[in-house]
C-alpha cells in the first residue's frame, strides 16, 4: 500500500510539473504599466530599504519584461543594488551610473 501511495504522489508530481509553462512575454505597454505601478509607490523611494525594495518588486518583472525594456529594467536593478549596500564600491557606482540613466531614457521614450 505504501508503495502505491509513493507512486500516485510521484505521478501527481510529474503530472503537476508537465502542467506549468513559460512565462509569457509582456508587451512594452504591459511592461511600462507594471514598472509605472512599482515606481509610483512612494516607499520605494526612502533610503536604502526603499532601494532594495525597487529591485525586489522589479526582479520578477523584468523575466517577463519585454525586449526593449528588459536591459533598462537590469541595469535599474543593478544600480539599485549596489546603491543599497552598506558601503557601495563608487567605482563601480560611478560605472552603473551611466546605464541607469540610459535606462531611465530607454523608459521614456517607451513608456510616455
Amino acid at each position: 500500500m505504501k508503495k502505491l501511495a509513493t507512486v500516485l504522489v510521484a505521478a501527481g508530481l510529474v503530472f503537476s510539473a508537465s502542467a506549468c509553462t513559460a512565462p509569457t512575454k509582456l508587451s512594452t505597454a504591459e511592461t511600462c504599466d507594471r514598472v509605472k505601478a512599482v515606481l509610483s509607490n512612494p516607499a520605494n523611494n526612502i533610503g536604502k530599504s526603499g532601494l532594495t525594495r525597487l529591485a525586489n518588486q522589479i526582479r520578477p518583472i523584468e523575466v517577463v519584461a519585454s525586449d526593449e525594456l528588459k536591459p533598462a529594467l537590469g541595469s535599474i536593478i543593478e544600480f539599485t543594488d549596489e546603491s543599497a549596500k552598506e558601503a557601495p564600491d563608487e567605482a563601480k557606482l560611478s560605472g552603473l551610473e551611466s546605464d541607469y540613466q540610459n535606462a531611465g531614457t530607454a523608459f521614456t521614450q517607451f513608456c510616455s
